[in-house]
């Protein structure tokens, strides 16, 4: 069986990133599945435990950090902890399946320090004014909030160099596009192909 990949996806806020990556796993035909954090956060009413996220104590998360089973952790308002489980993610790759996971940049630097085949796409916007005009069309936050957020995408930005490949979401359809062609692409090179190369080379003639 061939093994999945692990894909990230990042990239400032109003870009178009949730949008992009459910297009990706809507359109995976099941192959596709996105990645489970664990939470020291309590349930929300109707969430699942292995489903939304897997819920945990804060002493066995601190136990999880201690024994490196986090791709990435962080957290959130000095509050409750996140974090990406190597485990659920190597599981589903060793399966099969394609683990998309939705973060920022530190945790994506983290991850590709943690599992450096992970497949890295820096999703941009054309121009930080119509990255402007798509926060002010949303309507849903201040202005103070707005100019803020611009601040942050211009750092998130600056670390384009550091991901595999940068699409730029001027086109939706298009920008989806580019990434469903990242991801068969990437499943050409030799590192996701190792295990069928082996195995092909100590085969009989």
């Amino acid at each position: 069986m061939k093994k999945g990949i692990l894909l990230i996806v990042s990239g400032p806020s109003g870009v178009g990133k949730g949008t992009v990556s459910k297009a990706l796993l809507n359109g995976s035909n099941g192959e596709m599945t996105f990645s489970v954090s664990a939470t020291t956060r309590d349930p929300r009413p109707g969430e699942v435990h292995g489903v939304d996220y897997f819920y945990v104590s804060k002493e066995e998360f601190d136990r999880m950090i201690e024994d490196g089973e986090f791709l990435e952790y962080m957290n959130v308002f000095g509050r409750n902890y996140y974090g990406t489980p190597r485990k659920y993610v190597e599981e589903q790759i060793s399966m099969g399946r394609d683990v998309l996971l939705d973060i920022d940049v530190n945790g994506a630097m983290n991850v590709k320090k943690n599992y450096p085949e992970a497949v890295a796409i820096m999703l941009a916007p054309p121009t930080m004014k119509e990255l402007r005009r798509r926060l002010e069309t949303r309507a849903t936050e201040t202005q103070e909030v707005i100019e803020r957020r611009l601040a942050e995408a211009k750092s998130e930005l600056s670390h384009m160099a550091d991901y595999d490949f940068v699409v730029v979401n001027d086109d939706l359809e298009l920008a989806i596009e580019q990434c469903r062609r990242i991801i068969e692409t990437s499943k050409l090179t030799p590192g996701y192909c190792e295990d069928f190369v082996n195995t092909l080379i100590e085969e009989d003639f």
